[in-house]
């Protein structure tokens, strides 16, 4: 069922992107000692992992109606993305990515969902404008995220930069606390069995779509 694209993988776009980036370079220091330390704390290794049972969870997406994941399931299985926010660049890229796939997941009788902690609104105003045709929901207070093992406190340096260029994260998720997901993205079997897990502390690294569709073929 997969095929070819011959396009830029997502990796390729973000390292295009990345090459015409023009990042002061304290910032990009704390960015970079940012991601460090999230990978020496070793919480992607405690997260969801392929083989376990995806929690369950009901969340409301941007027109506030609930979406549950094991209703979702029983129509087929279930391509779950946990990404950073509209603000994140690379969170943006993946989810174009992930969109321009949407007729081959639907075509294996899936689903995909994305999931940030962003408010209804904030979450709105990000699927407008990547013109995103598949749910997104809000994770209020990182509950599902934390379910799933990938919650971690933004340190106090990068909350400094993220202010200083704007970002104020306790606006965008209507919490004070500065938590957000790592990037997680799930292909979840209709019996709720994580079939494929992709977690990494560094949020330039994503999935790449093809590696959906060979999940979701391996499943059928």
């Amino acid at each position: 069922m997969a095929t070819e694209h011959h396009i830029l993988s997502l990796q390729q776009q973000i390292e295009n992107f990345q090459s015409k980036r023009n990042i002061p370079a304290p910032v990009k220091e704390a960015f970079a000692t940012g991601i460090q330390d999230l990978i020496q704390s070793g919480l992607a290794h405690q997260s969801i992992k392929q083989g376990d049972k995806a929690p369950d969870f009901v969340l409301p997406n941007v027109n506030g109606e609930s979406i549950q994941l094991s209703q979702l399931l029983l129509k087929g299985p279930v391509v779950l993305i946990f990404y950073r926010g509209g603000w994140c660049p690379y969170c943006n890229l993946a989810l174009r990515s992930y969109q321009a796939i949407l007729s081959e997941i639907h075509l294996a009788g899936a689903t995909l969902v994305a999931v940030s902690p962003q408010t209804p609104d904030n979450s709105l105003s990000a699927s407008e404008k990547m013109e995103l045709s598949f749910p997104v929901l809000s994770d209020s207070g990182n509950t599902v995220a934390r379910a799933y093992g990938l919650v971690f406190t933004v340190s106090s340096e990068v909350q400094a930069v993220q202010q200083r260029i704007g970002l104020d994260l306790s606006r965008v998720n209507g919490s004070e606390m500065w938590e957000l997901p790592m990037p997680g993205s799930y292909v979840i079997a209709q019996d709720g069995t994580i079939a494929l897990a992709f977690i990494d502390p560094d949020y330039t690294h994503r999935l790449e779509p093809a590696a959906i569709l060979t999940a979701l073929d391996q499943l059928t």
